[in-house]
């Protein structure tokens, strides 16, 4: 009987274990071999985050993420997505953390791998209290996997406890159905501070902003979300409201605020208002508030290319902001040439010359805007981020134009008081007219140098082709005719004897090789050259260090040519080629000259 009784007493002590158990499901662990579903999922031990198994608003495909168990579906409640870009498309799948250590997502018609940790010891997959789903080794220590190191759209609090964080890549949703990859993202790092942890993000722009993420709030149901508009919010949940209330109070932090063309200030009572050459699309939408509707200029920039007036355009130059986040960089340019870039864009509206930008390799760099200025900031003296800006303004509007200087107040545009000079004005346009000038002109010379020095090389012959077998002819008249020409370029095309390229010389001696030289007298080396056709010449190079001079060379070549005869070896040609005096005779072996004389 007393066994009874003790075991109805355990049974009862048990009772609100199994509750919490029915109610949290399977805890907060899959161990190898066990799935969850959408009926049977795991929830962190502080019942704040769950596995979840959506279909989102109006959508026919099913994904696997973490969500907000108390924040309702219809309010964006899900953080994380296993598989945001491979869908489900007829029912919600099933999770299984498989015996190798493989976290899959499965139905009767396709599989999906959400992890692959089978190399690896794995011994379960865990939700934890921070809302990061992880795979544990068989130590219950080691992390193999994780999903913060996967963030889709949203960063939680508590991937701020890391400890060496990675940079963060965030990318928007493309549609508030569908959580594949929108054309929205962010690169993000942070800083740990007293009060709270520097948000560091940017995006293809490289451009740098920040956002503070108090600590007060890190605790609470809180999140930092880059939505499908493209906009990155810091949000808190209000149960009371039942909304997501923002937790940067800053205006000039929320995206668009102003509107475009307008600047954001928030050291004044009215923290929008249109730059300076703009006005309200509207006129009553200063009243109003509604600078979404933008700004527009007051006078438009003439950009046809029939009107002198396109010409007429400078920049206003705005101190101590924080750029627009639609820049485009352009690479390898200084100040000037970057004036110039957006100065010849008709649709650039603004550029920017930095030489802070630390996350470029280089010191300097170059910014233009081509579209609608969006998030222009205008900073504080105790705000020391801020850049210098340059906008693009019709010269007809400068004319009452300031400069923003916070530190200084508003002054004239330097240069521009009274008279401003248009950029692209008389001066300007002799100024190209002067360098196109120079530069055909340079290209004219070019090319009569490339002319002369192609008609200079048709007059010459090639060594390796030339016919052994070609009786030469060459009197006295024919070799003056080559060798009073000189050094200069005027050479005849009606001589009878042979100019040899000294490219081709080269090549029949092999480039004046020791094993093709066959002696060396007072005046130079003499080398064997071999013909394409295996014919034979001898090739005698003039030394520089000879003495001997243009004059005795000339002398040479003719008092040979006057000598021919058939016991005397023949001038075959010549090379005068920039400071070379080569001659090219018959080859004759080393024999006894009986031999060449009576034939013996």
């Amino acid at each position: 009987m007393s066994g009874r009784i003790y075991l109805l007493i355990a049974c009862l002590l048990l009772l609100p274990y199994l509750g919490f158990q029915s109610t949290h499901g399977i805890s907060n662990i899959i161990h190898p071999g066990q799935s969850v579903n959408a009926s049977k999922t795991i929830v962190s031990d502080n019942g704040t985050f769950e596995l979840c198994f959506f279909s989102p608003g109006n959508s026919t495909k099913y994904y696997v993420g973490i969500c907000y168990k108390e924040v309702p579906d219809d309010k964006h409640n899900v953080v994380w997505v296993a598989n945001r870009e491979y869908p489900f498309p007829n029912e919600s799948p099933v999770l299984t953390f498989n015996q190798d250590g493989t976290l899959e997502l499965s139905d009767q018609h396709m599989r999906y791998s959400v992890a692959d940790t089978s190399t690896s010891n794995a011994s379960s997959a865990k939700l934890l209290d921070i809302g990061n789903l992880i795979i544990l080794a068989n130590n219950d220590t080691e992390v193999l996997w994780q999903s913060f190191d996967f963030p889709t759209d949203t960063i939680l609090p508590g991937i701020l406890s890391a400890e060496n964080p990675n940079l963060f890549h965030l990318t928007s949703w493309k549609s508030t159905e569908d959580p594949a990859g929108g054309p929205y993202s962010l690169t993000m790092d942070f800083l740990r501070l007293e009060d709270g942890y520097k948000i560091n993000y940017w995006n293809d722009s490289l451009l740098t902003k920040s956002i503070m993420w108090p600590s007060n709030h890190t605790s609470d149901i809180s999140r930092m979300v880059l939505d499908v508009s493209g906009q990155l919010k810091l949000q808190s949940w209000s149960e009371d409201g039942q909304i997501w209330v923002p937790l940067n109070s800053s205006r000039c932090g929320v995206r668009g605020f102003c509107g475009a063309f307008s600047v954001c200030n928030e050291t004044v009572d009215e923290s929008c208002s249109c730059l300076t050459g703009f006005k309200p699309r509207r006129i009553d939408a200063r009243d109003q508030g509604n600078w979404g509707s933008r700004c527009e200029r007051e006078t438009d920039l003439n950009c046809s290319v029939n009107n002198h007036d396109h010409q007429k355009v400078d920049f206003i130059h705005m101190y101590n902001v924080e750029w627009p986040d639609n820049g485009l960089p352009q690479l390898n340019i200084n100040e000037s040439e970057c004036e110039s870039t957006c100065l010849k864009n008709c649709s650039c509206v603004a550029y920017a010359y930095d030489c802070n930008n630390k996350r470029l390799s280089r010191l300097c760099n170059c910014t233009v805007w081509v579209s609608d200025l969006s998030n222009l900031k205008q900073l504080s003296l105790n705000e020391g981020n801020g850049k210098d800006f340059n906008l693009k303004r019709a010269i007809r509007d400068l004319g009452n134009t300031t400069e923003s200087n916070p530190s200084t107040g508003n002054r004239p545009v330097a240069g521009d008081d009274k008279n401003p000079k248009p950029t692209g004005s008389g001066y300007s346009f002799w100024t190209i007219v002067i360098l196109s000038a120079s530069l055909a002109t340079l290209i004219l010379a070019l090319v009569v140098y490339y002319v002369r020095g192609e008609l200079s090389r048709k007059g010459q012959e090639n060594l390796l082709l030339l016919d052994l077998g070609m009786n030469l002819k060459t009197n006295h008249s024919d070799l003056r005719k080559v060798m009073t020409r000189g050094h200069g370029d005027g050479r005849k095309r009606d001589v009878k004897m042979p100019l040899f390229s000294f490219s081709s010389v080269a090549a029949a001696t092999d480039n004046f090789s020791a094993a093709y030289k066959l002696g060396e007298g007072g005046f130079g080396p003499v080398y064997k050259g071999v013909l394409s056709k295996g014919g034979e010449v001898a090739v005698k190079r003039l030394s520089r260090r000879s003495g001997q001079g243009w004059e005795e060379l000339k002398n040479e070549a003719m008092l040979i040519a006057e000598l021919q005869h058939k016991n005397l070896v023949k001038l075959l040609g010549c090379c005068i080629e920039r400071d070379e005096k080569i001659l090219v005779y018959e080859y004759m072996p080393n024999k006894s000259l009986d031999f060449f004389l009576f034939g013996l």
